[in-house]
């Protein structure tokens, strides 16, 4: 059974056109299901050959079946993370110094203690500070023109345990990694008068390395040695009392040896009865 002839001319020559158009369509959705199916396939490798077979096979972007295809995150896992890890230096204004602010001079950080923004009747105002330095410890007085701009020092700060002392180094722990850090008798200083076994403080890193420590504002001890109690009443005299670190506390003449106090480890003055 044939076909009927086709009177016009138009249809005759539209028919090639028209079978040709339609083979393109064809090969171009097969080759959009080819390159589906292999996308599909490097989900199953590993990370390392996934993000190589993406390399090769992802198509162009201007090609219509770009946005089909997901690359894996390994092709963008050095992007973000490389930027994240680069060293920001952060500037701060003189204007905005107060005390505790950590300033990078002369390539060593430093805490300001002491602050003063002055401004004389003749001549431009500046900001006089009184400063410690993190590392050598020494207390400086340095001044800095108003509005000019000084280096932040990045210092971080973790959370760790004094665990033990180990001859002359005070051991520190970390409890999450187990990590130890070590701090030299020098560089722990007057703070061992209140720093006990046990008790979580926050070591101080710059470049690296630990510069300091802070301990907690207030510390509770064991008073071990004192004279005996003048009654239960908050009157009275003083006198002065060893506590279990060996530090010595002027307390109230109501304390007694086995009595737990409360000691604010800035200043090393009794606070109250625990």
């Amino acid at each position: 059974m044939g076909f009927p002839p086709i009177a016009s001319p138009r249809l005759l020559v539209f028919l090639p056109y028209h079978r040709h158009r339609m083979s393109r369509v064809q090969s171009r959705t097969a080759a959009i299901q080819a390159m589906a199916l292999a996308s599909l396939r490097l989900r199953h490798l590993s990370p390392s050959a996934s993000g190589a077979a993406a390399h090769r096979r992802l198509p162009a972007k201007n090609s219509s079946s770009f946005a089909q295809l997901r690359c894996p995150s390994s092709c963008l896992a050095g992007t973000r993370p490389l930027r994240s890890r680069l060293t920001r230096v952060y500037a701060l204004s003189s204007n905005d110094i107060r005390v505790g602010s950590n300033l990078e001079v002369d390539g060593a950080p430093w805490k300001v203690l002491e602050f003063l923004h002055v401004k004389p009747g003749k001549g431009a105002a500046f900001v006089r500070t009184k400063m410690r330095n993190y590392i050598t410890g020494n207390t400086v007085e340095k001044t800095f023109r108003a509005g000019s701009t000084i280096p932040e020092a990045s210092i971080s700060k973790e959370t760790k345990q004094f665990t033990y002392k180990d001859g002359s180094q005070f051991v520190f722990m970390d409890l999450t990694t187990f990590e130890e850090s070590r701090l030299n008798e020098g560089d722990v200083g007057d703070k061992q008068k209140w720093l006990k076994e046990g008790m979580d403080c926050n070591l101080l890193y710059w470049n690296g390395r630990i510069i300091d420590f802070d301990l907690p504002i207030t510390v509770r001890l064991t008073v071990t040695d004192t004279d005996p109690g003048q009654g239960d009443s908050a009157q009275g005299g003083t006198k002065p009392a060893t506590v279990e670190t060996g530090a010595v506390v002027t307390v109230p003449s109501f304390v007694n040896v086995g009595d737990d106090i409360l000691i604010d480890s800035r200043t090393g003055q009794y606070m109250n009865r625990a």
